[in-house]
């Protein structure tokens, strides 16, 4: 019987420069401190579920580079307890985030694809991954998957009777057409309102979220269709229409937002996996991305399925109806 979830995608490294000022160009400013972070939906994702449940089989699908920062990553993700069997090496420094922040002020990223970039199909050993599930992400960020491989990975992890889910990034771009053929061989969707209004054309308003759904399950999403926003979150199923809005957050609780789409992401695959009822599945998903919010990093908040629902049991909900 196949246990547990992959999560294959994107893998990279945070480096965080804290600054006093984003200087002109030709002039120098002083880096205040050097903070290095787990990103990417691999580790995000992978080490959100193992702290949500920690007896579940999590396993890591990526690539990184044989050097320092890939080292990093994987000894993160071992030391959450994640499987990193799948993850695979190459030539290439490993992908990595360059944050110029400016204390109490704005983020400026530079990103550097490197090794997530040359991750596809072959990098998968599908006789060696025998998981209930399997989660790719993210779409419009690594090179060969949106080249083709996506579709490859999606309809081999179906033959092998493996379910699967996908996410995306936010682009301004006319590049989601890409993700359209991958939507036949996705029992699961999960994404934000931004990115469902780019797949389908829709303008992504509150009151269009509802049409918008059922649009990407009529394009061939198999099983359930889940659209998150600040503000509420959706799924159409075999079941029909079911939304939940999010919770009212007190003044001073948000210490960040990364990382709080992937929690959302992950409180979802942990509901789909364990059977739970739309309803079920998108109230979880929403505390999990609570629990994210409680921390300035992506997976600093994450606890266990236990803590989060403590952690949000004086919480009240947002009065939205559509």
């Amino acid at each position: 019987m196949r246990e547990g979830i992959a999560v294959a995608g994107t893998i990279l490294v945070d480096k965080i420069n804290e600054i006093s000022a984003y200087p002109n160009a030709g002039e120098l400013t002083k880096i205040k401190s050097v903070q290095s972070s787990v990103g990417g939906c691999v580790p995000n994702v992978a080490i959100d579920l193992k702290r949500i449940a920690p007896e579940l089989n999590v396993l890591a699908v990526g690539k990184i580079g044989r050097d320092e920062e890939g080292d990093f990553v994987k000894a993160k993700l071992e030391e959450n307890g994640v499987v990193t069997s799948g993850v695979k090496t190459c030539a290439d420094k490993t992908s990595f985030t360059e944050v110029m922040s400016v204390t109490g002020g704005q983020r400026t990223f530079f990103t550097y694809a490197g090794a997530s970039a040359d991750f596809g199909a072959d990098d998968i050993d599908f006789d060696a991954i025998s998981v209930k599930m399997l989660h790719l992400g993210y779409f419009l960020l690594l090179d060969k998957v949106d080249g083709g491989d996506g579709l490859k990975i999606l309809q081999k992890a179906k033959a092998n009777g493996i379910e699967t889910s996908i996410d995306l990034v936010s682009e301004n771009s006319d590049r989601y057409s890409l993700v359209l053929p991958c939507l036949p061989y996705t029992d699961n969707l999960i994404i934000n309102e931004t990115e469902a209004g780019k797949l389908t054309g829709v303008e992504p308003t509150r009151e269009n979220l509802k049409a918008i759904a059922e649009k990407l399950k009529t394009l061939g999403v198999k099983k359930r269709v889940v659209i998150h926003t600040p503000e509420i979150g959706v799924c159409v199923s075999e079941n029909g229409f079911t939304a939940v809005p999010s919770y009212e957050i007190p003044k001073g609780f948000i210490k960040g937002t990364t990382g709080a789409g992937d929690a959302f992401c992950a409180g979802a695959l942990i509901g789909i996996y364990n059977g739970r009822s739309d309803k079920e599945i998108l109230e979880f998903a929403s505390a999990a991305a609570v629990a994210a919010l409680s921390s300035a990093d992506a997976i600093g908040g994450m606890c266990t399925e236990t803590e989060i629902k403590e952690l949000c049991k004086n919480f009240v909900r947002k009065n939205i109806c559509l």
